[in-house]
């Protein structure tokens, strides 16, 4: 049975019987060189830490703008690792060097092109060229992976509006129904 919106459980209720494990992956040459300090990878530990409202457990990596060392990274966490949510920061832009898109479609399962609609929608009204990330997600297995962009405030302000939805799909890909009156069957 199906409950109105007003009348159905916060996913994060559904979600707390463990951990969550999330990766937080920093796509950038110069980050992975050590010549520029990684400042969007902390943040998206810090915001996911306190938006989620649940218990999480991290693992980071810096790789640079690689195709084949990003979908490494995000095969191994996904696969191995048994991540629930992956969130990568960093190249996403429109250079020869931005693949972030690229090398997680190339390994997504499904893609959830929502999630970059409403980053790029959200962010328009106050930076026009937000129109020019490509930032996408979707699943792999179990695995929910977003692709934020580089800048540390911008990270924040699209993990907070994407906040509700990551919430839901986290339950959704536990087999848990936010939607349900009861347990999930």
């Amino acid at each position: 049975m199906n409950l109105p919106h007003s009348q159905r459980p916060d996913p994060r209720d559904l979600l707390l019987s463990r951990p969550t494990r999330v990766g937080r992956l920093t796509v950038s040459d110069r980050a992975s060189a050590g010549l520029y300090e990684d400042r969007s990878g902390p943040e998206i530990e810090r915001i996911v830490s306190r938006s989620l409202g649940l218990p999480c457990s991290f693992l980071a990596a810096v790789v640079p703008d690689d195709p084949d060392r990003i979908r490494q990274q995000l095969v191994a966490w996904a696969d191995l690792e048994g991540c629930d949510l992956i969130c990568t920061t960093g190249g996403t832009g429109i250079t020869p060097r931005d693949v972030t898109p690229e090398a997680t479609r190339a390994v997504l399962e499904k893609e959830l092109p929502g999630f970059g609609e409403a980053m790029r929608m959200h962010s328009f009204a106050r930076v026009p060229t937000a129109i020019l990330s490509r930032a996408t997600a979707g699943t792999r297995g179990r695995c929910l992976i977003v692709n934020l962009p580089g800048k540390p405030s911008a990270v924040t302000e699209c993990l907070e509006i994407l906040r509700p939805a990551i919430l839901e799909a986290l339950a959704h890909l536990r087999g848990l129904d936010p939607h349900a009156a009861g347990p999930p069957r």
